[in-house]
């Protein structure tokens, strides 16, 4: 696909490179600062340096208060929620007063800035209501994704010693109900860092059980404070001080709390709605993602609000809930601009319904573009995705780490030509490089690990929550001077980025490094393939070799074994015999965490027969034993 306007990017990359200082500052101008900071990078602070490090500010007031003033009835946010079918929408005026009575609310119960205040929602309005309220008066919120297994969110309680606990009586899968009180309840049980209080939000589909002198009813607390006419002003906070931290998978068993700073997140994410995504005042933007997710966090609760835009938050899958056009409804009436999803809700809603049928009924005419992030999109599901619906379909790339994104295609710049497959190329503010294992930059179109020059930028991560050395341990160390992603890929001879993997999916066979990521996009280019993940198998001969699962579309009228070895073949003819690809087995389903990504860790376990444990993220546990039972006898 060819730009359709010339391309501001060159210029702004440039601008950035020749004054990366003169840049931030200028794009800090977009946030109202109590106090502006007249630093604007303090390099002998932190692992790395601060960003804005006298600097003063709130982000709830950029995100709710100012827009409240200027325009109180534009709409903020629209809920819309299939699994119950209750649809709920707040001017800015409307979510001002309920964060500043929830905020309210904490206060009374004696939170202060800088504690923290775990919240473990399902994806309703209360759940944003309570991050913008704890933003609001400086506490630092952690959200756990809504239905966690108990003994996970514990460590996470012990971890960050939280003062409150936000939570609610249940949680709706698709067709499941999640009663989240029983799960909440043994965590605390677990913890050793006893909360001091709870607030519980009663939904009409579980009633939760309460624990006196502890537990407190949301709607109870919020009518008492509505009636008292109790709303909580903004506080003042320093630009480096917490606004949350949010936990990631540690390898150890400990999970690493990214922290993400007021002043610098704001600025970068105030820059990338309008620069990265396209989006001005007032346009309607949807992260199809959850609150317990990064994604949640920087583009369904804050970028779009601080850019005075409009967000939805849905409670709802891509399929089911009731069918695969369940998206296409939502852009339809609400007039969605842009669309930020996974890569794995396309392929589920392309295994439904191939011919995207259902679009047809609904009027897209004012959607603009679809923003693929979470995981590689494979070429052919861009392709797909493009032919559907008509517009650029734009893969980017970044990490809970750095809260934004590091490499995409800027279309609030002018778009660049896509190359389905890859991500495009890197934001002002990310220096990428590739390196070899020694940590020298390799030529162009040649894989490698890779890094980010330091210093990070704006709104990336300064550190892990009280982990200072396993922050530079885990990412600094390994390439000195640089950010090491844990990612391999290589950049081409225009400048663009292909992620192929994460750096231990690239596999050893005979000596040869092959990228399962290159194995995943010949096999989903077969036209009978919805989705497929490739990992490395254990083999006394040659190491590791290749294993393809893969997930057929509906209707396919080969069989199984058919498909299986049509696939075998296209390996071969595509990449070649040094794959030694010669195992490819269709599945159901592929074992997912619940934000989408593909359980390939755990999957190259079971297929070695080493120990391995449910991970705690799984959005359905019964696919692993379908993964077991799939690999018996057909191995070798």
């Amino acid at each position: 696909m060819d730009a359709a306007i010339p391309s501001r990017y060159a210029a702004t990359y440039a601008a950035w490179q020749a004054d990366p200082g003169g840049f931030w500052a200028e794009a800090a101008k977009a946030i109202d600062w109590v106090t502006p900071p007249k630093t604007v990078f303090d390099p002998s602070q932190g692992a790395y340096g601060r960003w804005f490090p006298d600097g003063v500010c709130n982000t709830c007031y950029n995100a709710v208060d100012r827009h409240a003033a200027s325009h109180p009835d534009r709409v903020a946010l629209i809920y819309d929620s299939p699994v119950t079918g209750a649809k709920k929408t707040f001017t800015y005026a409307q979510l001002k007063a309920e964060v500043a009575t929830f905020a309210a609310v904490m206060a009374d119960l004696g939170v202060t800035k800088g504690d923290r205040v775990i919240v473990y929602m399902p994806m309703v309005p209360e759940a944003a209501i309570a991050m913008l309220a704890c933003a609001r008066i400086g506490a630092i919120h952690s959200v756990v994704f809504g239905g966690f297994a108990a003994k996970e969110l514990a460590t996470r309680i012990d971890d960050c010693h939280p003062k409150l606990i936000v939570s609610a009586s249940c949680g709706i899968e698709g067709a499941k109900v999640i009663p989240y009180k029983p799960l909440l309840d043994g965590a605390i049980d677990l913890a050793v860092a006893k909360p001091e209080h709870c607030i519980i939000l009663q939904r009409p589909q579980v009633d939760a059980q309460f624990t006196p002198d502890r537990d407190f009813d949301w709607e109870a607390l919020v009518t008492r404070a509505r009636l008292q006419g109790k709303q909580a002003p903004c506080v003042p906070v320093a630009a480096t001080d917490p606004l949350y931290v949010l936990y990631t998978s540690g390898t150890t068993g400990k999970p690493k709390g990214v922290v993400r700073d007021n002043g610098g997140h704001m600025v970068a994410l105030a820059w990338s709605m309008g620069n990265l995504y396209g989006i001005k005042p007032g346009e309607v933007f949807w992260a199809a993602s959850d609150v317990g997710w990064v994604v949640g966090h920087s583009y369904i609760v804050y970028a779009p609000l601080i850019a005075g835009a409009t967000t939805i938050l849905y409670e709802g899958k891509p399929v089911g809930t009731p069918d695969p056009g369940a998206y296409w409804r939502v852009i339809s009436e609400h007039g969605v601009s842009a669309l930020f999803t996974a890569p794995t809700a396309f392929r589920a809603i392309k295994k439904e319904d191939p011919n995207a049928d259902h679009l047809k009924r609904y009027d897209l005419s004012g959607f603009r573009t679809l923003f693929l992030a979470g995981e590689r999109a494979d070429p052919d599901t861009v392709v797909w995705a493009e032919k559907i619906l008509g517009v650029p379909v734009v893969d980017h790339w970044w990490q809970t780490e750095t809260g934004w994104c590091i490499v995409g295609n800027p279309v609030g710049l002018g778009l660049l030509p896509v190359k389905p497959g890859s991500p495009t190329v890197p934001m002002p503010g990310y220096d990428v490089r590739i390196v070899d294992e020694a940590g020298h930059d390799v030529p162009a179109n040649t894989m490698g690990s890779i890094v980010i020059k330091l210093p990070l930028p704006p709104g990336s991560l300064p550190t892990l929550w009280q982990q200072d050395d396993r922050f530079k341990e885990s990412y600094l160390e390994a390439f000195p001077g640089c950010y090491s992603t844990s990612d391999a890929g290589f950049i081409d001879d225009d400048g663009y980025l292909y992620i192929m993997g994460r750096t231990d999916d690239i596999i050893n066979v005979a000596g040869h490094r092959l990228s399962t990521g290159g194995m995943e996009e010949v096999l989903s280019s077969h036209p009978d393939v919805a989705e497929c993940a490739v990992i490395g198998m254990a083999d006394s001969l040659k190491g590791e070799v290749p294993c393809g699962f893969v997930v057929l579309k509906m209707g396919v009228n080969k069989t199984p074994a058919v498909v299986e070895k049509e696939l075998v073949q296209l390996v071969r003819d595509k990449i070649g015999p040094v794959a030694a690809f010669k195992l490819a087995i269709a599945v159901q389903r592929l074992p997912k965490t619940r934000s989408g990504k593909i359980l390939r860790g755990t999957m190259k376990k079971i297929a070695d027969g080493t120990e391995w444990s449910m991970p705690a993220t799984i959005d359905d546990p019964s696919v692993l034993a379908e993964i077991e039972e799939a690999l018996k006898g057909r191995s070798g």
